[in-house]
């Protein structure tokens, strides 16, 4: 594997957990609850690390841009898909065009 796949497949990785520490976070209720605050920063940790990793290879924009698509994305798929918040067409709709729009930065790198 080369050394720009994997920063791309720890970049991937790097943006699931972003979506694990900001389900974490908001499920912490402001670090009052341990098993939430260890699981935010154990994610969080991983997940920022993996982004430094990955700008090693990649640039620092498309990098940021597709952690935060790829994190925001599963957090509101994971949400609606709990019930934690309102599902709808429109939403999933625009879901789907954020990973569009990651899938569109790893083709034109």
């Amino acid at each position: 594997m080369s050394a720009t796949s994997l920063a791309w497949l720890v970049l991937v990785v790097s943006g699931v957990l972003e979506a694990v520490w900001a389900t974490a976070l908001g499920r912490s209720e402001g670090f009052s609850r341990l098993v939430p605050t260890v699981v935010f920063g154990v994610a969080v940790l991983g997940s920022m690390g993996g982004l430094a990793y990955a700008m090693r290879e990649l640039p620092t924009g498309t990098s940021y841009a597709v952690w935060v698509g790829i994190g925001a994305s599963i957090t509101v798929a994971w949400a609606m898909a709990t019930g934690a918040e309102p599902a709808s067409l429109v939403k999933i709709l625009l879901i789907l065009g954020i990973v569009g729009c990651v899938v569109g930065l790893k083709l034109v790198h």
